[in-house]
């Protein structure tokens, strides 16, 4: 099991940028497959991105590709979500979550990911 902490969160004007940061504790870190999810009130949970084992591969949900980036320093335990050219839709909390598995079919879905963070608010404001 890994533990996993984000920051970075906060209030935004449309057009701006933020970055997200995600710790994760032991030093199994490499072995996970890891994800960024949102969720705004009244919404799934929904995927946003996820990076492999070895950072070689990354995926994107279709609403934010182009304009967020997720990357993994797998010294430092740490995965992060540079989020660029924010629209007010982005607003939600943001979490960062651990998964053992590199299946490309089940990696975009949240149950797939046994561990989470405890999310970090992203406020866009128009």
């Amino acid at each position: 099991q890994v533990q996993l902490a984000e920051s970075g969160g906060g209030l935004v004007q449309a057009g701006g940028s933020l970055r997200l940061s995600c710790a994760a504790s032991g030093r199994t870190f490499s072995r996970y497959t890891m994800g960024w999810f949102r969720q705004s009130p009244g919404e799934e949970r929904e995927f946003v991105a996820a990076i492999r084992r070895n950072g070689g591969y990354t995926y994107y949900a279709d609403s934010v590709k182009g304009r967020f980036t997720i990357a993994r320093d797998n010294a430092k335990n740490t995965v992060s979500l540079q989020m660029d050219t924010l629209k007010p839709e982005d607003t939600a909390v943001y979490y960062c979550a651990a998964t053992s598995t590199e299946i490309l079919s089940t990696i975009r879905s949240a149950g797939a990911y046994p561990n989470w963070g405890q999310g970090t608010q992203v406020t866009v404001s128009s």
